[in-house]
Protein backbone atom coordinates (compact mmCIF):
# COMPACT_ATOMS: atom_id res chain seq x y z
CA UNK A 1 0.00 0.00 0.00
CA UNK A 2 1.42 3.47 -0.76
CA UNK A 3 2.20 6.10 1.69
CA UNK A 4 -0.72 8.46 3.06
CA UNK A 5 -0.09 11.96 3.42
CA UNK A 6 0.38 11.33 7.10
CA UNK A 7 1.69 7.63 8.06
CA UNK A 8 4.77 9.00 9.51
CA UNK A 9 2.22 10.62 12.46
CA UNK A 10 2.14 8.57 15.85
CA UNK A 11 -0.78 9.92 17.48
CA UNK A 12 -2.88 8.82 20.55
CA UNK A 13 -6.15 9.50 21.18
CA UNK A 14 -7.56 10.56 24.39
CA UNK A 15 -11.07 11.73 23.40
CA UNK A 16 -14.95 10.37 22.86
CA UNK A 17 -18.09 11.36 21.82
CA UNK A 18 -18.03 13.31 18.49
CA UNK A 19 -15.69 16.90 17.94
CA UNK A 20 -12.35 15.00 19.31
CA UNK A 21 -12.89 11.55 17.56
CA UNK A 22 -13.87 13.87 14.35
CA UNK A 23 -10.42 14.99 14.99
CA UNK A 24 -7.95 12.24 15.24
CA UNK A 25 -10.40 10.31 12.41
CA UNK A 26 -9.48 12.91 10.01
CA UNK A 27 -5.67 12.39 11.18
CA UNK A 28 -6.47 8.40 11.23
CA UNK A 29 -8.13 8.15 7.47
CA UNK A 30 -5.00 10.04 5.87
CA UNK A 31 -2.38 7.83 7.12
CA UNK A 32 -2.10 8.92 10.64
CA UNK A 33 -1.50 5.83 13.29
CA UNK A 34 -3.79 6.59 15.47
CA UNK A 35 -4.01 4.71 18.66
CA UNK A 36 -7.85 5.09 20.49
CA UNK A 37 -7.70 5.08 24.65
CA UNK A 38 -11.15 4.06 26.31
CA UNK A 39 -11.86 2.93 29.36
CA UNK A 40 -11.91 -0.39 30.58
CA UNK A 41 -15.33 -2.19 30.24
CA UNK A 42 -17.44 1.09 29.30
CA UNK A 43 -15.37 2.93 26.27
CA UNK A 44 -16.20 6.00 24.80
CA UNK A 45 -19.59 6.96 25.40
CA UNK A 46 -20.39 7.40 21.78
CA UNK A 47 -20.71 3.39 21.52
CA UNK A 48 -24.04 4.05 23.51
CA UNK A 49 -25.19 6.74 20.96
CA UNK A 50 -27.61 5.92 18.13
CA UNK A 51 -28.22 5.54 15.42
CA UNK A 52 -27.57 2.09 15.30
CA UNK A 53 -27.08 -1.40 13.15
CA UNK A 54 -30.51 -2.54 13.24
CA UNK A 55 -32.20 -0.56 15.97
CA UNK A 56 -29.80 -2.93 18.70
CA UNK A 57 -28.41 -0.97 21.08
CA UNK A 58 -25.18 -2.44 21.34
CA UNK A 59 -21.78 -0.96 21.86
CA UNK A 60 -20.46 -2.65 19.04
CA UNK A 61 -23.01 -1.40 16.72
CA UNK A 62 -23.14 1.81 17.18
CA UNK A 63 -23.19 4.52 13.96
CA UNK A 64 -21.80 7.50 15.39
CA UNK A 65 -19.16 5.44 16.95
CA UNK A 66 -18.49 3.50 13.83
CA UNK A 67 -18.10 6.37 11.48
CA UNK A 68 -15.95 8.72 13.86
CA UNK A 69 -13.55 5.61 14.63
CA UNK A 70 -12.15 4.37 11.04
CA UNK A 71 -8.80 3.77 11.16
CA UNK A 72 -7.84 3.79 14.36
CA UNK A 73 -6.79 1.10 16.77
CA UNK A 74 -8.46 0.59 20.45
CA UNK A 75 -7.26 -0.15 23.77
CA UNK A 76 -8.39 -0.12 27.10
CA UNK A 77 -6.79 1.07 29.47
CA UNK A 78 -7.37 3.15 33.14
CA UNK A 79 -5.46 6.42 33.66
CA UNK A 80 -6.28 6.83 37.31
CA UNK A 81 -4.46 3.66 38.48
CA UNK A 82 -0.38 4.22 39.14
CA UNK A 83 0.35 1.04 36.71
CA UNK A 84 -2.44 2.99 33.89
CA UNK A 85 -0.38 6.06 34.39
CA UNK A 86 2.94 4.36 33.94
CA UNK A 87 1.66 2.34 30.96
CA UNK A 88 0.21 5.67 29.43
CA UNK A 89 3.88 7.79 29.60
CA UNK A 90 5.69 4.84 27.74
CA UNK A 91 3.11 5.55 25.00
CA UNK A 92 4.36 9.46 25.05
CA UNK A 93 7.83 8.30 24.36
CA UNK A 94 7.42 7.28 21.19
CA UNK A 95 3.76 9.60 20.14
CA UNK A 96 3.78 12.86 17.81
CA UNK A 97 0.33 14.29 18.66
CA UNK A 98 -1.91 13.60 21.83
CA UNK A 99 -5.58 15.06 21.33
CA UNK A 100 -7.39 14.76 24.61
CA UNK A 101 -11.34 16.07 25.40
CA UNK A 102 -10.88 15.73 29.31
CA UNK A 103 -12.51 19.14 30.99
CA UNK A 104 -9.82 21.18 31.96
CA UNK A 105 -7.81 20.37 34.45
CA UNK A 106 -7.61 16.99 34.60
CA UNK A 107 -5.12 15.64 32.55
CA UNK A 108 -3.00 18.23 35.24
CA UNK A 109 -4.68 16.10 38.00
CA UNK A 110 -3.87 12.87 36.29
CA UNK A 111 -0.11 13.72 36.52
CA UNK A 112 -0.57 14.01 32.56
CA UNK A 113 -0.64 17.71 31.64
CA UNK A 114 1.59 19.17 28.85
CA UNK A 115 4.50 19.88 31.26
CA UNK A 116 4.71 17.34 32.79
CA UNK A 117 4.44 15.44 29.80
CA UNK A 118 6.80 17.50 27.79
CA UNK A 119 9.16 15.97 30.04
CA UNK A 120 9.19 12.80 28.44
CA UNK A 121 8.88 13.88 25.18
CA UNK A 122 9.78 17.13 23.84
CA UNK A 123 8.69 17.44 20.74
CA UNK A 124 5.07 16.15 21.72
CA UNK A 125 1.50 18.13 20.42
CA UNK A 126 -0.31 18.13 22.53
CA UNK A 127 -4.38 19.14 21.48
CA UNK A 128 -6.53 19.98 24.54
CA UNK A 129 -10.54 19.80 22.85
CA UNK A 130 -12.93 21.59 25.75
CA UNK A 131 -16.02 23.38 26.09
CA UNK A 132 -14.89 27.08 26.38
CA UNK A 133 -10.89 26.71 26.18
CA UNK A 134 -8.26 26.11 28.86
CA UNK A 135 -8.46 29.01 31.01
CA UNK A 136 -11.19 31.75 31.21
CA UNK A 137 -14.56 32.27 33.70
CA UNK A 138 -16.44 29.60 31.55
CA UNK A 139 -13.21 26.65 31.46
CA UNK A 140 -15.18 24.40 33.43
CA UNK A 141 -18.65 25.19 32.34
CA UNK A 142 -20.75 22.51 30.85
CA UNK A 143 -22.05 23.00 27.28
CA UNK A 144 -23.52 20.47 24.07
CA UNK A 145 -23.75 22.17 20.07
CA UNK A 146 -27.27 23.20 21.26
CA UNK A 147 -25.81 25.78 23.83
CA UNK A 148 -23.02 27.07 22.61
CA UNK A 149 -24.74 27.74 19.58
CA UNK A 150 -26.99 30.08 21.74
CA UNK A 151 -24.13 31.34 23.44
CA UNK A 152 -22.47 32.12 20.64
CA UNK A 153 -25.07 34.54 18.89
CA UNK A 154 -25.66 32.22 16.14
CA UNK A 155 -29.56 31.03 17.93
CA UNK A 156 -30.26 34.83 18.19
CA UNK A 157 -30.53 35.09 14.13
CA UNK A 158 -32.29 31.53 13.35
CA UNK A 159 -36.12 30.90 13.01
CA UNK A 160 -38.58 34.08 13.11
CA UNK A 161 -39.87 36.73 14.87
CA UNK A 162 -42.45 35.92 16.85
CA UNK A 163 -41.45 32.47 17.59
CA UNK A 164 -38.71 31.34 20.08
CA UNK A 165 -35.51 31.10 18.43
CA UNK A 166 -34.07 27.69 16.90
CA UNK A 167 -31.30 25.72 16.47
CA UNK A 168 -29.68 24.14 13.65
CA UNK A 169 -28.66 20.91 12.21
CA UNK A 170 -27.22 18.22 15.02
CA UNK A 171 -23.36 18.22 16.35
CA UNK A 172 -22.70 20.63 12.95
CA UNK A 173 -20.64 22.50 15.46
CA UNK A 174 -19.22 19.85 17.07
CA UNK A 175 -17.71 18.13 13.87
CA UNK A 176 -16.40 21.92 12.71
CA UNK A 177 -15.18 22.09 16.22
CA UNK A 178 -12.80 18.48 15.26
CA UNK A 179 -12.02 20.17 12.00
CA UNK A 180 -10.53 23.14 13.26
CA UNK A 181 -8.52 21.02 15.90
CA UNK A 182 -7.49 18.69 13.15
CA UNK A 183 -6.02 21.61 11.15
CA UNK A 184 -4.53 23.84 14.24
CA UNK A 185 -3.23 20.20 15.27
CA UNK A 186 -1.38 19.65 11.87
CA UNK A 187 0.02 22.63 11.74
CA UNK A 188 1.50 22.45 15.63
CA UNK A 189 3.05 19.03 14.31
CA UNK A 190 4.92 20.00 11.24
CA UNK A 191 6.27 23.09 13.56
CA UNK A 192 7.43 20.31 15.60
CA UNK A 193 9.15 18.49 13.03
CA UNK A 194 10.85 21.55 12.05
CA UNK A 195 11.77 23.27 15.16
CA UNK A 196 12.21 19.73 17.25
CA UNK A 197 9.75 21.85 20.24
CA UNK A 198 6.24 20.52 21.16
CA UNK A 199 3.39 22.68 21.55
CA UNK A 200 0.32 22.34 23.41
CA UNK A 201 -3.01 23.23 20.92
CA UNK A 202 -5.94 24.85 23.24
CA UNK A 203 -9.02 24.18 21.10
CA UNK A 204 -12.61 26.03 22.41
CA UNK A 205 -15.99 24.42 21.26
CA UNK A 206 -16.99 28.08 22.07
CA UNK A 207 -14.34 29.93 19.93
CA UNK A 208 -14.58 27.38 17.38
CA UNK A 209 -17.88 28.18 16.28
CA UNK A 210 -17.58 32.20 16.63
CA UNK A 211 -14.59 31.86 14.02
CA UNK A 212 -16.86 29.79 11.45
CA UNK A 213 -17.58 31.44 8.70
CA UNK A 214 -21.97 30.35 9.21
CA UNK A 215 -23.44 33.51 9.69
CA UNK A 216 -20.88 34.24 12.89
CA UNK A 217 -18.57 36.25 11.23
CA UNK A 218 -21.10 37.93 9.30
CA UNK A 219 -23.19 38.60 12.33
CA UNK A 220 -20.42 39.52 14.81
CA UNK A 221 -18.51 41.68 12.65
CA UNK A 222 -21.84 43.54 11.78
CA UNK A 223 -22.26 44.61 15.06
CA UNK A 224 -18.48 45.22 16.13
CA UNK A 225 -18.53 47.52 12.87
CA UNK A 226 -22.01 48.88 13.32
CA UNK A 227 -23.67 48.41 16.47
CA UNK A 228 -26.16 46.82 14.89
CA UNK A 229 -27.53 43.35 15.92
CA UNK A 230 -29.09 41.64 13.03
CA UNK A 231 -33.06 40.01 13.76
CA UNK A 232 -34.90 36.89 12.90
CA UNK A 233 -36.89 37.73 9.87
CA UNK A 234 -39.87 36.32 8.63
CA UNK A 235 -39.61 33.81 5.51
CA UNK A 236 -41.49 36.06 3.00
CA UNK A 237 -38.44 38.88 4.05
CA UNK A 238 -35.79 36.27 3.89
CA UNK A 239 -36.24 35.10 -0.17
CA UNK A 240 -33.82 35.78 -2.50
CA UNK A 241 -34.79 39.40 -4.02
CA UNK A 242 -34.88 38.18 -7.38
CA UNK A 243 -37.25 36.89 -9.49
CA UNK A 244 -37.91 33.78 -9.28
CA UNK A 245 -35.87 32.38 -6.57
CA UNK A 246 -36.86 30.45 -3.47
CA UNK A 247 -37.79 26.80 -2.89
CA UNK A 248 -40.90 25.29 -4.92
CA UNK A 249 -42.78 21.69 -4.91
CA UNK A 250 -42.57 19.55 -7.53
CA UNK A 251 -43.70 15.67 -8.50
CA UNK A 252 -41.77 14.08 -6.17
CA UNK A 253 -40.56 17.04 -3.43
CA UNK A 254 -38.88 20.19 -3.73
CA UNK A 255 -36.33 22.09 -5.48
CA UNK A 256 -34.53 25.43 -4.97
CA UNK A 257 -34.84 27.40 -8.18
CA UNK A 258 -32.62 30.63 -8.69
CA UNK A 259 -32.37 32.36 -11.66
CA UNK A 260 -29.78 35.05 -11.95
CA UNK A 261 -29.74 38.18 -14.22
CA UNK A 262 -27.10 36.20 -16.39
CA UNK A 263 -29.79 33.66 -16.94
CA UNK A 264 -32.80 35.40 -17.30
CA UNK A 265 -33.74 35.43 -21.13
CA UNK A 266 -32.95 31.60 -20.82
CA UNK A 267 -35.73 31.19 -18.42
CA UNK A 268 -38.48 31.37 -20.91
CA UNK A 269 -37.32 28.76 -23.43
CA UNK A 270 -37.31 26.94 -19.67
CA UNK A 271 -40.59 27.31 -19.36
CA UNK A 272 -41.66 26.98 -22.47
CA UNK A 273 -42.35 30.95 -23.06
CA UNK A 274 -39.21 32.51 -25.16
CA UNK A 275 -40.58 35.91 -25.31
CA UNK A 276 -40.71 36.36 -21.38
CA UNK A 277 -37.80 38.05 -20.82
CA UNK A 278 -39.23 40.63 -23.32
CA UNK A 279 -41.94 41.27 -21.16
CA UNK A 280 -42.23 44.93 -19.53
CA UNK A 281 -43.57 43.83 -16.54
CA UNK A 282 -40.18 41.56 -15.77
CA UNK A 283 -37.57 44.49 -16.62
CA UNK A 284 -36.59 45.10 -13.07
CA UNK A 285 -35.94 41.77 -11.68
CA UNK A 286 -35.63 43.38 -8.26
CA UNK A 287 -39.32 44.32 -8.34
CA UNK A 288 -40.90 41.63 -6.59
CA UNK A 289 -44.50 43.18 -7.67
CA UNK A 290 -45.59 40.62 -10.51
CA UNK A 291 -43.20 37.79 -8.43
CA UNK A 292 -46.42 35.87 -7.65
CA UNK A 293 -46.76 35.55 -11.92
CA UNK A 294 -42.99 33.89 -12.63
CA UNK A 295 -43.58 31.82 -9.00
CA UNK A 296 -47.11 30.43 -10.42
CA UNK A 297 -45.25 29.63 -14.07
CA UNK A 298 -42.24 27.86 -12.31
CA UNK A 299 -45.24 25.76 -10.07
CA UNK A 300 -46.85 24.90 -13.12
CA UNK A 301 -43.46 24.14 -15.13
CA UNK A 302 -42.57 21.85 -11.99
CA UNK A 303 -45.58 20.03 -11.39
CA UNK A 304 -44.72 17.84 -14.29
CA UNK A 305 -41.08 17.15 -13.53
CA UNK A 306 -39.37 15.33 -10.88
CA UNK A 307 -37.04 17.43 -8.79
CA UNK A 308 -33.89 15.42 -10.44
CA UNK A 309 -35.80 16.03 -14.00
CA UNK A 310 -36.16 19.55 -12.85
CA UNK A 311 -32.17 20.38 -12.25
CA UNK A 312 -31.25 18.24 -14.88
CA UNK A 313 -33.52 20.67 -17.61
CA UNK A 314 -32.46 23.72 -15.70
CA UNK A 315 -28.60 23.32 -15.12
CA UNK A 316 -28.74 22.33 -18.77
CA UNK A 317 -30.08 25.70 -19.49
CA UNK A 318 -27.33 27.21 -16.98
CA UNK A 319 -30.54 27.96 -14.31
CA UNK A 320 -29.83 27.16 -10.73
CA UNK A 321 -32.15 24.49 -9.95
CA UNK A 322 -30.82 21.93 -7.40
CA UNK A 323 -33.18 19.56 -5.67
CA UNK A 324 -33.65 19.18 -1.92
CA UNK A 325 -32.54 15.79 -1.67
CA UNK A 326 -33.49 13.42 1.52
CA UNK A 327 -30.61 10.88 3.18
CA UNK A 328 -31.75 8.41 0.57
CA UNK A 329 -31.29 10.50 -2.22
CA UNK A 330 -27.85 11.58 -0.87
CA UNK A 331 -26.82 7.96 -0.57
CA UNK A 332 -28.09 6.73 -4.19
CA UNK A 333 -26.99 10.13 -5.98
CA UNK A 334 -25.06 9.10 -9.30
CA UNK A 335 -22.57 11.81 -9.21
CA UNK A 336 -21.50 10.83 -5.75
CA UNK A 337 -21.55 7.23 -7.00
CA UNK A 338 -19.49 7.94 -9.97
CA UNK A 339 -16.69 10.17 -8.03
CA UNK A 340 -16.51 6.93 -5.59
CA UNK A 341 -17.84 8.95 -2.53
CA UNK A 342 -19.78 6.43 -0.67
CA UNK A 343 -17.58 3.63 0.86
CA UNK A 344 -18.53 0.24 2.21
CA UNK A 345 -16.26 -0.88 5.02
CA UNK A 346 -16.48 -4.63 7.21
CA UNK A 347 -16.78 -4.48 10.47
CA UNK A 348 -17.06 -7.94 12.52
CA UNK A 349 -19.73 -7.27 14.36
CA UNK A 350 -22.12 -5.21 11.78
CA UNK A 351 -20.55 -6.51 8.73
CA UNK A 352 -20.51 -4.47 5.49
CA UNK A 353 -22.20 -1.16 5.67
CA UNK A 354 -21.78 2.14 3.47
CA UNK A 355 -20.07 5.13 5.10
CA UNK A 356 -19.34 8.84 3.50
CA UNK A 357 -15.98 8.40 2.57
CA UNK A 358 -12.80 11.36 1.40
CA UNK A 359 -14.34 14.93 2.14
CA UNK A 360 -10.64 15.76 0.47
CA UNK A 361 -9.58 13.96 -2.76
CA UNK A 362 -5.60 14.06 -2.66
CA UNK A 363 -5.54 11.28 -4.99
CA UNK A 364 -2.18 9.23 -4.03
CA UNK A 365 -1.44 9.72 -0.32
CA UNK A 366 -4.91 10.56 0.41
CA UNK A 367 -7.78 8.64 1.95
CA UNK A 368 -7.49 4.84 2.03
CA UNK A 369 -9.75 2.46 4.49
CA UNK A 370 -7.20 0.48 6.23
CA UNK A 371 -9.77 -0.93 9.03
CA UNK A 372 -13.00 -0.39 10.62
CA UNK A 373 -13.72 1.02 14.15
CA UNK A 374 -11.88 -0.76 16.46
CA UNK A 375 -14.03 -2.92 18.99
CA UNK A 376 -12.98 -2.09 22.75
CA UNK A 377 -9.98 -3.03 23.30
CA UNK A 378 -9.46 -4.86 20.39
CA UNK A 379 -5.45 -3.92 19.84
CA UNK A 380 -4.30 -4.25 23.73
CA UNK A 381 -2.22 -7.32 22.71
CA UNK A 382 -0.45 -5.66 19.97
CA UNK A 383 0.11 -2.45 21.13
CA UNK A 384 1.48 -3.37 24.92
CA UNK A 385 3.26 -6.52 23.25
CA UNK A 386 5.31 -3.40 21.68
CA UNK A 387 6.18 -2.59 24.45
CA UNK A 388 7.68 -5.52 26.17
CA UNK A 389 4.26 -6.81 28.14
CA UNK A 390 3.66 -10.52 27.77
CA UNK A 391 0.02 -12.64 27.46
CA UNK A 392 0.30 -13.42 31.14
CA UNK A 393 1.30 -9.29 32.10
CA UNK A 394 -2.20 -8.47 30.03
CA UNK A 395 -3.97 -11.38 32.03
CA UNK A 396 -2.96 -9.63 35.48
CA UNK A 397 -3.51 -6.09 33.68
CA UNK A 398 -7.01 -6.74 33.26
CA UNK A 399 -7.63 -8.53 36.36
CA UNK A 400 -6.16 -5.94 38.33
CA UNK A 401 -8.58 -2.83 36.24
CA UNK A 402 -5.64 -1.58 34.86
CA UNK A 403 -6.60 -2.29 30.99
Amino acid sequence: MAEQALSDARVLDLTWYIAGPFCTKLLADYGADVIKIEKPGEGDPARRMGPFFKDDPHPEKSGLFLYLNTNKKGITLNLKSETGKKIFKELVKDADILVESFSPGVMERLGLGFEELEKINPKLVMTSISNFGQTGPYRDYKTSDLITFAMGGAMNQTGVPDRPPVHVARNLKLCECGWLAATGTLGAWWGARRDGIGEHVDVSLMEALLGSTDRRDTNLLTYAYTGFTTKRTNPTEGRMMIIPGGYFPCKDGWVIFVCTIPSWPKLGTLLGRPDLHKDPRFQNLFDLTHASEIDGMVLEWLAERTKQQAAEEGQAMDIAVTPINTPKDVVNDKHLRERGFWIEIDHPVTGRLTYPGAPIDMGEGGFKVRMPAPLLGQHNKEVYGKLGYTGEDLVRLRERGVI
